[in-house]
């Protein structure tokens, strides 16, 4: 049960109490598990055969798809106590906590900095050897400017440390109808999140689709924007897939494992997109969950299974200074046979003779282990999706949906790309910065100085973005001066 307190004018305190959140089946699955592991371990040997009967599987999946309201609803792990951190003094919805300024205001009104760092510090002295630190932000809201003011104390404290951002984004949040003053709020919101956060990282991943559903990384899937749920798993999928090579096992130079290839670290990602090759942070996550078959008559349509979670991508670039790093696991070939790690090379190898363009360097790691699909995965595979992930050439009748009763696993392939096809992302952003912010008699500027910006520092947050699209795209009429 949830209690506040809050004091009247005339002195009287009025409680407001509310119920407990309901269980829902998965967590009291787990529940029933943890019991039933107390009980093997204290010897019990009376069972009761009036116990309430076994919760199915069936259920749970039914009970996940109609009823997750929260993350917590589907979550199985077992935090540390110095994991979660609540920001306390917020009564607002997280609906209304929708914007940069009200994030820096929440952050700064408290001591939530050396509480924060305090734990994250705790997590830092554990490792043997820090590679990096991995951030997801949700930046659509006031979380962004609590992550920047979270992510300056780390730079302060932790230098030469690379930091990876993922800039998650849900679909549903594209849904909902705005007038024009909230959509200048947005883009606003957008343009500031972006420009502050990429100065505080070194390599910047946005992820997240206005339609999810109706994109092409979405071919073989079958989802509902409306449901975080679903989005989160493609996109979590795609971030582990990726972050793969990280927890590879490092080779020697003579030595060679058949179950991975091509161990990489954060900071060799780093170096590789965004340092001396091109000077370019932001780059493009694309997915192809599950990939295809690596037989020969798939091979040619590999490379085209491999779809942005970005919008606002130029398609049919042809880039000659591209640098990509690309992940396979679980790949299989004709037969639905497991793919050798040398059948994945020379696949891609054939793949990108066969195609148009190719990029100027690429960093190929790959793995036999495909991605797991465990319970609480949700019901997002269609009809032609095998066990384990294969691609059926005849769907399955009387299942539109498959989750993870029917599919126990699936072959992913990832890419993160450094291209100039963000350059329409990019320049979008600078260009509603320019407009509503920047330029003389813009109608965002008082919005701007209300979330304490002030005019130099909105010019500098465009300069950040120009000097994004110059590096790319190295023409002077991207520069933010407002003259």
């Amino acid at each position: 049960m949830k209690v506040s307190r809050q004091m009247c004018r005339k002195g009287r305190v009025i409680t407001h109490a509310s119920e407990p959140l309901r269980r829902n089946l998965f967590l009291q699955s787990l529940s029933e598990e943890g019991q039933e592991s107390v009980g093997k371990a204290n010897d019990l040997d009376n069972v009761n055969n009036n116990s309430p009967a076994e919760i199915q599987d069936k259920d749970i999946v039914e009970c996940l798809e109609s009823d997750v309201q929260y993350w917590t609803d589907f979550s199985k792990v077992h935090y540390h106590p110095q994991s979660l951190y609540e920001l306390s003094g917020l009564w607002a919805d997280i609906q209304e906590f929708d914007n940069y300024g009200l994030g820096k205001e929440a952050f700064c009104g408290h001591q939530h900095g050396e509480e924060i760092d305090d734990r994250l510090r705790f997590f830092v002295e554990e490792c043997d050897h820090i590679q990096g630190i991995q951030c997801i932000v949700d930046d659509s809201g006031g979380f962004s400017g609590v992550s920047a003011m979270f992510l300056e104390s780390i730079a302060d404290e932790y230098p030469n440390v690379p930091v990876l951002l993922y800039n998650a984004r849900n679909p549903s949040l594209h849904m909902d109808s705005k007038g024009r003053k909230q959509a200048i709020s947005h883009n606003l919101h957008d343009a500031v999140s972006f420009s502050r956060l990429s100065e505080l990282c070194k390599l910047i991943i946005p992820v997240g689709l206005p339609s999810l559903s109706g994109s092409r990384a979405s071919q073989f899937l079958r989802i509902e924007d409306e449901k975080p749920y679903h989005s989160s798993a493609v996109y979590a999928s795609a971030m582990h897939s990726f972050s793969l090579p990280f927890r590879m096992k490092q080779s020697g130079p003579s030595a060679e494992s058949i179950y991975t290839s091509g161990a990489l670290d954060m900071y060799g990602t780093v170096q590789m997109l965004a340092g001396q090759m091109r000077q370019n942070m932001v780059t493009i996550l694309d997915v192809a969950m599950p990939a295809p078959s690596l037989s020969d008559r798939a091979q040619q349509s590999f490379l085209g299974n491999l779809q942005p979670l970005i919008p606002d991508i130029a398609e049919d670039v042809e880039d000659f200074h591209a640098v990509e790093t690309m992940n396979i696991h679980g790949a299989v070939t004709s037969g639905n046979q497991r793919a050798s790690i040398n059948d994945v090379k020379d696949a891609v190898e054939c793949a990108y003779d066969n195609s148009v363009t190719r990029p100027k360097f690429s960093h190929l790691s790959a793995s036999t282990c495909p991605l797991p699909i465990p319970l609480p995965f949700p019901m997002i595979f269609r009809d032609m999706v095998g066990q384990h992930g294969e691609l059926l050439e005849t769907p399955i009748s009387g299942s539109s949906s498959r989750g993870s009763i029917e599919v126990h696993s699936i072959p992913m392939a990832t890419r993160l790309r450094s291209s100039t096809a963000v350059l329409p992302f990019l320049e979008r952003k600078l260009e509603n910065l320019r407009r509503f912010g920047i330029e003389r008699g813009a109608i965002g500027a008082p919005l701007l100085q209300s979330w304490g910006f002030g005019k130099d520092e909105v010019e500098d947050m465009g300069e950040v973005l120009s000097k994004m699209v110059t590096t790319l795209k190295p023409y002077p009429q991207y520069s933010s001066d407002s003259d």
